[in-house]
């Protein structure tokens, strides 16, 4: 797949990017060289790899789900400009 300038004009626009127009063809060939790096990766034989979420292999540590800095209603509520009922007091956005 190429790119070509108007891609790249279509895309930058898309993106809200403000690109000069005498850099459209360059960013088009970088990015054509982006995209011919990654075809390389097609090439690259993966038969009977296993998909791995790190390079180390490692137990997930579990703990238990148990709260340990609960109770600081009066604490966190008066850093509030308003509060009411135990509850932060915050202006209506949706109408």
């Amino acid at each position: 797949m190429a790119i070509d300038a108007a891609t790249v004009r279509k895309v930058a626009h898309l993106a809200r990017i403000k690109t000069p127009e005498d850099r459209l063809e360059t960013l088009a060939g970088e990015l054509n060289g982006i995209l011919q790096w990654i075809e390389q990766l097609d090439e690259v034989d993966i038969e009977g790899a296993e998909p791995m979420t790190s390079n180390v292999s490692q137990p997930l540590r579990l703990r238990d789900d148990v709260v340990t800095d609960g109770g600081k209603i009066d604490a966190v509520l008066s850093n509030a400009p308003k509060s009411a009922d135990g509850f932060f007091v915050v202006p209506k956005v949706v109408e």
